[in-house]
């Protein structure tokens, strides 16, 4: 979870992505389940009982949550272990509540810019993509975000989709992994006018691509009861949330024959959903990246960027911030996992109350 790259999952090794994500554990398999998967797609032996069993195999031998420990979730009897192992994480990763008077001092004199993922940040993870909206009180306080500083939405949602869930214009949005930005259509600040136009779209030369995958998987995952297939313009998501667990290998079954005719596109795993993406080199840390770039501050050390997102692609912009020794990543979870982000947040809930003290300290400390 250090990169982009590392998180692309070739077809040949799908069906890891999908019983790992099943406990939310990073993709790190037994090796032996590794070659018997291998060798299984090697002889093209697509038995259905055989995946499932293998499948079986990953859960009961898959990794807890963190590499660091072996003792976190691995029985019920162990929950004074899982606890030790939770208080060591927060150790490393503490509450972005707790330590909110910190955070603020090292804020103080600069530039603050925020960056939010939506689903699972901004709106609780639901079983229906359609339906994940923002509770009134979220939006009121992400307006009063967006009203003292600039503020971006990085989602791997379409960015229209997102836009008609969030409905601010005064923010910017990158959809699609951070491969269709584009900026406030509504000035933040009425004094000063309307923002500068702002779109950036690395991946257009894919979009017929993505829509020709799209059609044919839409016909392709019919057969599988509860799977989703959403179209975010210049990526693809595959839901399973609501597939029953004896149909994941038709699904992914399904999605490995369709890839194998398209080698300019890779797969990438979040949270039960397969996305498929360009092979270009963008993420979400990219699209960090390119949006400070675009506020003038790619050189400045004034600056102090927040990112908050829940999901494994949100590493890739934990890690630019890290590697740029500047501002914060906030981890939404409640269990332990790996992260390069310094602090966590259990929940939207909390992601509201943090967004709410940022915006009370700046309206007390007047800068």
């Amino acid at each position: 979870m250090t990169n982009h790259e590392s998180n692309v999952v070739g077809p040949d090794v799908m069906l890891i992505a999908l019983a790992a994500s099943i406990s939310n554990t990073p993709l790190i398999p037994n090796a032996a389940v590794l070659g018997e998967l291998l060798l299984h797609h090697h002889h093209h032996h697509h038995d259905t009982s055989k995946i499932n069993n293998l499948i079986d195999s990953m859960r009961a031998s898959s990794p807890t949550r963190t590499r660091s420990s072996s003792l976190a979730n691995n029985n019920n009897n162990n929950a004074s272990d899982n606890q030790d192992t939770i208080n060591s994480w927060m150790l490393y990763h503490p509450s972005a509540l707790n330590m909110f008077d910190q955070i603020v001092y090292n804020m103080k004199g600069k530039k603050i810019v925020t960056f939010l993922d939506y689903d699972g940040t901004l709106s609780p993870i639901v079983a229906d993509p359609d339906k994940a909206f923002m509770t009134k009180k979220m939006r009121g306080t992400l307006k009063d975000i967006a009203r003292h500083f600039p503020t971006a939405i990085v989602t791997g949602r379409c960015r229209d989709k997102v836009y008609s869930f969030v409905k601010l214009a005064e923010l910017y949005y990158a959809g699609s992994h951070g491969m269709d930005i584009k900026g406030p259509t509504k000035s933040r600040n009425p004094n000063k006018g309307n923002d500068k136009a702002l779109l950036c779209q690395p991946a257009s030369k894919f979009l017929p691509m993505i829509e020709e995958v799209y059609k044919i998987l839409l016909e392709k995952t019919k057969c599988v009861p509860g799977a989703k297939v959403e179209n975010n313009k210049f990526c693809l998501s595959v839901h399973f949330r609501c597939v029953d667990e004896k149909c994941w290998a038709a699904l992914a079954e399904q999605v490995r024959l369709v890839l194998n005719e398209y080698p300019k596109l890779k797969l990438t795993q979040g949270r039960k959903v397969l996305e498929i993406r360009p092979t270009i080199k963008w993420d979400k840390g990219k699209a960090l990246q390119f949006l400070l770039e675009s506020l003038g501050y790619e050189n400045s050390n004034d600056v102090f960027p927040i990112y908050i997102g829940d999901d494994r692609t949100d590493e890739d912009a934990f890690k630019v911030l890290r590697n740029r020794g500047q501002g914060i990543g906030i981890l939404v979870s409640r269990v332990p996992k790996d992260t390069e982000a310094s602090y966590t947040l259990k929940d939207p809930v909390e992601v509201e109350q943090f967004l709410r003290r940022l915006v009370e300290w700046k309206r007390s400390s007047n800068q």
